[in-house]
């Protein structure tokens, strides 16, 4: 791919980030939430720059020079980079300015362009800015699951309006339509092939593609509702503990859990706060911001289980890569559409879907190195490795995407993955259970 192209989409994508900021104050990219898992977005937006900045222009720009030397530690996520600062002290930077880090930005996009004009030739450097660009993406889905929650503590209940309407190519969905029936979508299993195949960008966890044999299962058309998740709320689900996973159960009564994160209880109905602000609970969409415990719980009590990682790429495989993204400017989910009794709904986007499967090494799986003998294969490792094979353990995969994920990230391989008590993020459920 010529160097050209390249920096044509490299320019997209950060018009897309700085477009999601754009209704935002000062004041609400500089402070972060308290969830200590969360960033400000003005952290954000100086670590993408300092992701092209650390692995591609420290050593393909002559002379390089540091737009600030102390960048490279403040904006810093990866252990192996160097010293970086815990994620919960970076709400304490009330310095540099969102303008001086808007300027870090820019000045960072006038020397890519410089750069991948005068290596236009050169695979790594347009490798490395093909995974920035993907490792963009990823701090877009961030920058909305933390001004979410940011929001959400605001007595004012805030509406975070974005900057345009969704794009001419994005699919419309109903906003608010009774559910479809819920019902099984039967496959014959078998020894199957899961793992990414192709030429494009996939991240290297998601390879080799390798051979997997499956029994006979069923997957639910669509995922759980509000409307269905109440119904366990009401049946006393979080107050039996056979339900739940012993660490599950102790972790709800650690934090006082007894319905999903953004539901708010008023005298008798429900509300919940979206990045549209607070309305009333509409029982037909799906449920999301789900930790895998909750999702577990709930699958158990419908008498049904989540699906595997391998269950699920096999059946989303033999789907279109469509549904509710972030396109759509929607940042919610949308009502399943189920056009068929044979294909389930909505495995791409709404919400990313938990699976039973630990997050682990693929069979035959090797980290990522374009050419070992490379001399810049080193960075690569670095930039790539800090959060895939270095995050292999106390971990579940996930699938699918999510409304606030950018369709263009997501693919029927891509693998997720968040320890089990995440409730933060778009996650939803979706059941499945043995054939019979």
């Amino acid at each position: 791919m010529a160097s050209s192209l390249i920096y044509a989409k490299y320019a997209s994508i950060r018009a897309r980030t700085l477009q999601l900021i754009e209704p935002l104050s000062e004041e609400d990219c500089c402070v972060k939430s308290i969830m200590p898992e969360m960033s400000p977005v003005k952290w954000h937006l100086g670590h993408i720059a300092w992701f092209f900045e650390t692995f591609i222009l420290q050593h393909y720009e002559k002379p390089f020079k540091p737009f600030h030397p102390a960048f490279h530690t403040m904006f810093s996520s990866y252990n192996k980079s160097g010293q970086t600062h815990p994620d919960p002290l970076r709400g304490l930077f009330t310095r540099p300015s969102l303008s001086v880090i808007r300027d870090y930005c820019r000045t960072v996009d006038e020397r890519m362009a410089q750069v991948l004009n005068y290596h236009a030739d050169d695979k790594m450097v347009n490798t490395l800015t093909i995974l920035g660009m993907n490792h963009e993406r990823q701090h877009q889905e961030l920058i909305l699951t933390d001004i979410k929650h940011l929001l959400s503590q605001n007595p004012l209940n805030p509406c975070f309006i974005v900057a345009q309407d969704p794009a001419p190519t994005a699919p419309k969905y109903p906003l608010a339509s009774a559910p479809p029936p819920l019902e099984w979508c039967h496959f014959e299993g078998g020894l199957v092939e899961i793992g990414y195949k192709g030429e494009e960008f996939s991240y290297d966890n998601e390879s080799p593609r390798h051979k997997q044999y499956l029994l006979p299962y069923q997957l639910a058309s669509r995922l759980v509702t509000n409307g269905e998740y109440l119904e366990f709320i009401k049946a006393g689900g979080y107050h039996n503990p056979s339900f739940w996973f012993s660490e599950g159960w102790d972790w709800i009564k650690a934090h006082r859990r007894e319905h999903p994160l953004y539901w708010r209880g008023n005298n008798g109905s429900w509300q919940e706060f979206s990045l549209s602000g607070l309305a009333l609970l509409d029982p037909s969409l799906p449920v999301i911001h789900i930790s895998l415990y909750e999702a577990e719980a709930y699958a158990r009590w419908s008498e049904a289980r989540l699906p595997t990682e391998a269950e699920w790429e096999h059946a989303a495989s033999q789907q279109k890569i469509e549904g509710c993204f972030a396109e759509n400017n929607r940042f919610h989910p949308s009502t399943a559409v189920v056009t068929s009794r044979t294909e389930p709904a909505q495995l791409y986007g709404d919400a990313w879907e938990w699976t039973q499967s630990s997050y682990s090494r693929y069979p035959g799986y090797n980290p990522a190195k374009p050419n070992d003998h490379e001399p810049m294969s080193i960075v690569w490792d670095e930039a790539v490795g800090e959060y895939n094979s270095r995050s292999m353990v106390n971990q579940y995969v996930l699938r699918g995407g999510s409304c606030i994920t950018p369709q263009k990230w997501i693919r029927a391989s891509f693998r997720n993955f968040l320890p089990a008590s995440t409730n933060w993020y778009f996650t939803g459920i979706r059941l499945a259970r043995d054939a019979t």
